[in-house]
């Protein structure tokens, strides 16, 4: 238990990347809405989150931000091409 005398953790200098938490979220949720503007988002966020970071705290989650950028991407395009094909014709019944 820490008392008003002690330093905590975020007073310690042990604190998270703002970007990497960022190109985290903005990875996480271009799965789902928005992919080709969140995607590039959470690269660019990532980028410069592991640049910032380094080995300390936050490079894990701006290289997960960033791979989960790059998948929003891939997925952007291939969902376009899907749908540039004719896709889910089968399930109108044409």
């Amino acid at each position: 238990m820490t008392s008003y005398g002690t330093p905590s953790a975020a007073s310690s200098g042990s604190r998270t990347n703002g970007l990497a938490i960022a190109s985290l979220c903005c990875g996480i949720v271009g799965l789902f809405f928005l992919n080709i503007v969140l995607g590039p988002l959470a690269i660019v966020f990532g980028v410069i989150a592991r640049r910032q970071a380094g080995a300390r705290n936050g490079a894990g989650m701006a290289t997960a931000g960033l791979v989960l950028g790059v998948i929003d991407v891939v997925l952007f395009f291939v969902l376009l091409a899907v749908a540039a094909n004719g896709g889910m014709s089968w399930y109108v019944g044409g």
